[in-house]
């Protein structure tokens, strides 16, 4: 069994039957049958009617699920119901994309030796999709996941975070009871900490979803079944800069937002903080004023801002790495613990370069703030780590924002917003580290889609 408690005080919320690997096995054996047998795929029309039913399912339930997110996952009450509004979205934007999905003529006649052919293309489902998840958005990440399966016709098996499954667990009742048929989606909850692995790299598995760390994510793409795709989503330290021609009296919100949305427990949450020198005395008091008054606490209370971090061991290691840039002589504004899982919110004035809390992804309430003199620095200093996700500048130079924009080794940048910016038929990628494939329905839809040529004589 698996205990599934309250992230903000640890209480118990309920227990869920764990999968073992005779359990593992079964599920691959129903979705390989299902694939197997093309008179068992559902037609365009009926996977469109589904997924529409499902948004009004959980259009119906938007309370329960972001009471549900706050509680399993400490996202405060507030975001976790614009969770609950983007995932219906999603749902429905995966059904408005198969109204214009479609192959295409390949041309033929242009040689001697093409004449008299006629080719197209079809778009096929690439066949069974195991699908790994993370805690931080335990709704949405789940519906970027399954969403498109159903909608491409690809049976799924989803694995939640150990920590927050209950959302999965709702979001696949409410999936068959949509009229799904049995074993096209499943849920993978396994106890032993080997079976994710197994479950990863079993030979059936065409497409595999991974969204988590990059030191497990790249290990599960060296080894899994030759053949298959996948996409993996890792995190960042997303840098932000401050041009000296910034409007302070606009930018706080946003970047307080950014940087302490979910207590930071976002792959592309703002980090680092460049800010021009003229501007930094300014901006660090204003913005420390803003953090200082954010509000944290139980985040199923609906004037929470801030919430717990996800276990006690992970508030642990967050302090641990403030502690480190501290007692190397950092300038630490706010902080402290609520309790034994919440951290009040943090602001680091140029920590060291090589501290941890300006190399690694934080995934805490915690931002730092270094000065620069020269956009060339700040920029080169934006550049210099191996992760690469999203990143921001605020600016009202236009020559600058579009240089700043080709410059930053980023797969988006943000003008004049934070980096945490997402709209779920946006393209959404890491570079290099920090991820492969790209993410976003659409384009998940197309990762799980093989297209096929026909050549007709």
């Amino acid at each position: 069994m698996i205990k599934i408690v309250q992230a903000f005080d640890r209480k118990e919320i309920t227990e869920l039957a764990s999968d073992d690997a005779a359990a593992l096995e079964a599920k691959f054996e129903t979705a390989r049958k299902l694939f197997a047998d093309r008179k068992a795929w559902l037609k365009p029309h009926q996977r469109i009617a589904i997924l529409n039913r499902l948004a009004d399912l959980v259009s119906v339930k938007r309370q329960d699920f972001g009471i549900l997110i706050a509680r399993e996952g400490g996202k405060p009450l507030t975001d976790a119901l614009i969770e609950t509004d983007r995932a219906i979205d999603g749902i429905r934007s995966a059904a408005d994309f198969l109204r214009t999905r479609g192959g295409v003529e390949v041309p033929m006649g242009l040689t001697p030796a093409s004449d008299g052919r006629r080719a197209w293309t079809i778009k096929e489902p690439i066949g069974i999709v195991a699908a790994i998840s993370a805690f931080n958005h335990p709704l949405n990440l789940i519906v970027h996941q399954v969403a498109p399966a159903i909608a491409t016709g690809c049976p799924v098996i989803v694995k939640p975070a150990g920590t927050t499954p209950l959302c999965c667990v709702e979001l696949v009742k409410l999936v068959h009871e949509a009229g799904m048929p049995e074993g096209w989606v499943q849920t993978f909850l396994p106890e032993d900490h080997s079976l994710p692995e197994k479950f990863a790299t079993d030979p059936r598995v065409a497409f595999l979803s991974f969204i988590g760390s990059a030191r497990v994510g790249w290990h599960l793409r060296s080894v899994i079944t030759p053949g298959a795709r996948c996409a993996l989503e890792h995190g960042g330290v997303a840098p932000l800069i401050v041009d000296r021609s910034a409007d302070l009296e606009r930018i706080i919100e946003p970047i307080a937002k950014g940087g302490y949305y979910h207590a930071g427990q976002v792959c592309v949450s703002v980090q680092r903080i460049y800010v021009h020198s003229a501007l930094q005395k300014e901006f660090v008091d204003r913005f420390a004023a803003r953090v200082e008054a954010l509000k944290v606490g139980d985040p199923t209370l609906p004037e929470t801002e801030v919430g717990p971090l996800i276990t006690p061991q992970e508030v642990a290691r967050v302090e641990g790495w403030i502690n480190e840039a501290v007692s190397a002589g950092t300038r630490q504004i706010g902080g402290g613990r609520l309790s034994e899982t919440t951290l009040k919110p943090s602001i680091l004035i140029s920590p060291p370069r090589d501290a941890k809390v300006s190399t690694l992804e934080v995934f805490g309430p915690v931002t730092c703030v270094y000065p620069f003199d020269r956009i060339d620095d700040a920029i080169a200093e934006a550049n210099a780590l191996p992760v690469s996700f999203q990143s921001a500048i605020f600016t009202r130079d236009l020559a600058v924002a579009l240089d700043a924009a080709e410059r930053l080794d980023a797969a988006a940048v943000m003008i004049n917003d934070h980096t945490a910016f997402r709209t779920d038929w946006m393209p959404f990628a890491g570079r290099r580290v920090s991820g492969h494939g790209v993410g976003g329905i659409p384009y998940t839809m197309h990762e799980m889609t093989a297209e096929k040529m026909i050549v007709f004589r």
